[in-house]
């Protein structure tokens, strides 16, 4: 992955991060899984992590703890209502910065 990607990665990670956990309530490799499906391949498991121990701390998933095959028991996020704001919030920003950055390749205002 190149740099300019890294670092549009590391403003939006969170707000992908929460997309996925809108659809359903997930543990921290199935989050990694999903974002490696969506083509978010270079992401480490570690990064994902830490995101998910900064989402918790501030408030925005709720946290089971459920039993595991293979190991402790994993933590299971799910979005709570604090997270759907701050979600909704995203996806705002994210359409006035995608909506003047088509401006710009466009070579225009609207």
């Amino acid at each position: 992955m190149g740099k300019q990607m890294t670092e549009m990665l590391k403003g939006t990670l969170e707000g992908i991060v929460l997309a996925i956990l809108a659809t359903q309530p997930a543990y921290g490799y199935e989050i990694t899984s999903q974002l490696r499906a969506k083509g978010f391949d270079d992401i480490a498991e570690g990064t994902v992590y830490a995101l998910l121990v900064r989402i918790e701390r501030n408030g925005m998933v709720d946290v089971v703890k459920r039993s595991s095959e293979k190991g402790p028991p994993r933590k299971v996020y799910s979005l709570n209502d604090q997270g759907r704001a701050e979600l909704e919030e995203f996806w705002k920003t994210w359409g006035f910065v995608a909506e003047r950055l088509e401006q710009l390749r466009e070579g225009g205002t609207k």
